[in-house]
């Protein structure tokens, strides 16, 4: 029998209704990673982790070497190589099983992006429905102080093209870095040509000229780095 007139394209796959959702957890209590990132200038990233029989090792980068091999309550950092910018570090503990990101990992969900500031583990996980961080909300509980989702997006919606959809979470910038953003947009800092130079702008925050650009360069970087994650 013959195929003419038939086509050879199976049913058209379903688009996902997969979330990527920003997870701030407080309290993680047995992380060194996050204890060490209390003395750390910034976040301490690519956050990594492996096992080999009772013993669980992390590693993560550092900017600032003398925070992580000078912190207090945490076990001895190995450090692993020197990238100029960066210094990547190894911790080896005891694999207790109240890691949190392992009990993230057992409900079969990946981490796509770990990184610890100022006492806060921050995660970025790719789930395949709402219902599955209600579950990793859940095998939290008991275990840290809080939970908190700090941006929720929704994939594609179908359609031929697929949007590329990026929200900034504003939860990673201080007060101060929110502020020096905030008084620089509304005096026209940003525009093309400027209503306001940065002294203007820095004399309107009661700051000098050179901390105005320390807080601006310190929260467009940590905006470019969640704009550009995955690029």
């Amino acid at each position: 029998m013959g195929t003419e007139g038939k086509s050879s394209e199976g049913p058209a796959e379903a688009t996902p209704d997969g979330v990527r959702a920003g997870v701030a957890i407080h309290g993680t209590g047995n992380c060194p990673v996050v204890a060490a990132s209390n003395a750390h200038d910034g976040p301490i990233t690519g956050v990594n982790w492996t096992h080999a029989g009772d013993t669980h090792t992390e590693e993560f980068r550092a900017r600032d070497p003398d925070a992580v091999e000078d912190a207090e309550g945490v076990p001895s950092a190995s450090s692993v190589i020197d990238l100029g910018s960066e210094r990547v570090y190894r911790y080896d503990r005891p694999d207790d099983g109240a890691c949190a990101c392992r009990i993230i990992e057992e409900l079969d969900c990946p981490i796509a992006d770990a990184r610890a500031e100022d006492g806060v583990l921050l995660l970025t996980l790719h789930l395949p429905d709402l219902e599955r961080l209600r579950d990793v909300v859940s095998a939290l509980d008991g275990v840290v102080e809080r939970v908190e989702v700090r941006y929720l997006v929704h994939g594609a919606t179908g359609g031929d093209e697929l949007s590329d959809r990026t929200l900034v979470d504003r939860g990673r910038l201080t007060d101060r870095q929110c502020e020096v953003l905030r008084t620089a947009y509304r005096m026209g800092y940003f525009e093309r040509p400027r209503d306001a130079n940065a002294s203007a702008v820095a004399d309107a925050l009661d700051i000098a000229p050179s901390t105005f650009a320390e807080h601006l360069a310190a929260a467009q970087r940590k905006l470019l780095e969640e704009t550009l994650a995955g690029n």
